[in-house]
């Protein structure tokens, strides 16, 4: 495990557009599809990487408090499930019905979503506008595994909070970091 922090890039591109496997409900989806009028979050996770797994419970408690005000989330995995089995669309599914995940649980297995989001790690966030505007890139909040340091999404949450309230989001933003996303060959 390689500790990879967000790459940073500049803000307002464009969302880029998608159409993956929800390996919850076992339809094909499309960003056009999930996306939301006020802000979408595009998140990339996995099963196995300590990271995702110590802010899981706060992704559920950030989006079951933020999907009612007209947000929506979308969590993608873009690991290679032959070489991290643990990574793959069947457990994807068991770990987001384990968790109670309120939203789709994308698997992104030519990894081209990932490519196209220059996403680097896992957790990855991003936070893209009413035109799919990436207006946040970073991190949660300040916890880490093993460093004491509560679990809030205090970050995503103030950068949610002034979008819906019409205000710009802070361009003073902190990267994520986590595993480096497990890309094949």
């Amino acid at each position: 495990m390689a500790l990879t922090p967000t790459k940073q890039i500049p803000l307002g591109f464009v969302a880029p557009n998608f159409t993956l496997p929800d390996t919850v409900s076992g339809k094909t989806m499309s960003l056009e599809q999930l996306k939301a009028d006020k802000a979408t979050v595009v998140m990339f996770i996995c099963n196995h990487c300590p990271y995702v797994k110590h802010v899981n419970e706060a992704l559920v408690a950030l989006a079951n408090d933020y999907m009612p005000k007209g947000v929506s989330f979308v969590a993608i995995s873009s690991n290679d499930a032959e070489a991290y089995p643990a990574d793959g669309p069947e457990q994807m599914k068991t770990e987001a019905a384990r968790l109670g995940y309120p939203f789709p649980y994308l698997y992104d297995e030519t990894q081209e979503v990932a490519k196209a989001y220059t996403a680097e790690c896992t957790p990855d966030f991003n936070i893209f506008d009413g035109n799919l505007r990436c207006v946040y890139r970073g991190q949660l909040d300040g916890s880490r595994p093993g460093s004491n340091v509560p679990v809030t999404g205090k970050d995503m949450r103030q950068a949610l909070d002034a979008i819906l309230a019409g205000k710009p989001v802070s361009t003073s933003q902190t990267p994520s970091v986590g595993c480096n996303i497990k890309w094949k060959g």
